[in-house]
């Protein structure tokens, strides 16, 4: 009995085992997703813009290529920062992650109109401090929403709405238009970006919802509690 009992607690401790390691794969791997398709998207983007634009003067082929480089560096520097996921801290401590908050939204904004991105940006809270979970989830889906617009349609505008208040949740809103016949081959549908948010966005206790409009719109639209 005690040699039966000794082998069901070690199989419980290894399907326990195995379990974390599942949960923190999947962990990596969003985080991974997250920082870096939001950077590849810019490159390939202006990348594309190069080839098949043969009309660009000398200081704006210098331009993009600046911008191909910045983001292509910073793409390392993130992936950098992710895999330090994997390390263990000093003495062991948990290791610091790239985690965003609510008030890098403007420059993520920011980043993406230099990039030619054309956004219609509305940022209203209703007083207090959005807890730091929905805040790290809101940049994501502006992230995401994003990437998928440089993507998909980046020649279209792009309208993010986030706000909210104590009483209401959060919301956050990111939409454009459908692309209408390209010239450029379309990027990969991947469909994970959108998988991994809404696990994410579940996990911070909201929900996540995607639709294309009968206008024509895509609309990426999350909710989430002000305190977890």
């Amino acid at each position: 009995t005690l040699r039966d009992r000794a082998h069901a607690a070690e199989a419980e401790q290894s399907l326990r085992v195995a379990q974390a390691q599942s949960a923190e794969r999947a962990s990596i791997a969003r985080e991974m997703h997250d920082v870096l398709a939001h950077r590849i998207s810019m490159v390939a983007m202006h990348a594309g813009a190069l080839v098949y634009r043969t009309d660009l003067s000398a200081d704006e082929i210098h331009r993009t290529s600046t911008i191909i480089e910045e983001n292509a560096h910073k793409a390392l520097v993130d992936l950098r920062a992710v895999l330090g996921i994997l390390r263990d801290g000093p003495d062991g401590a948990a290791p610091e992650l790239p985690q965003p908050s609510i008030s890098d939204l403007a420059s993520l904004i920011a980043e993406a109109r230099s990039t030619g991105l054309r956004i219609d940006f509305v940022c209203s809270i209703d007083g207090g401090t959005v807890s730091e979970i929905a805040g790290r989830t809101a940049y994501r889906v502006v992230q995401e929403g994003l990437t998928n617009a440089r993507k998909h349609a980046p020649d279209t505008d792009v309208q993010v709405r986030v706000g909210g208040s104590a009483i209401d949740g959060f919301s956050v809103v990111v939409s454009n238009p459908l692309r209408i016949g390209s010239r450029r081959p379309a990027a990969p549908p991947s469909g994970l970006g959108l998988i991994g948010l809404a696990e994410r966005v579940e996990l911070a206790g909201g929900r996540l919802r995607q639709e294309v409009t009968a206008e024509r719109e895509f609309v990426l639209e999350a909710w989430l509690p002000w305190r977890p």
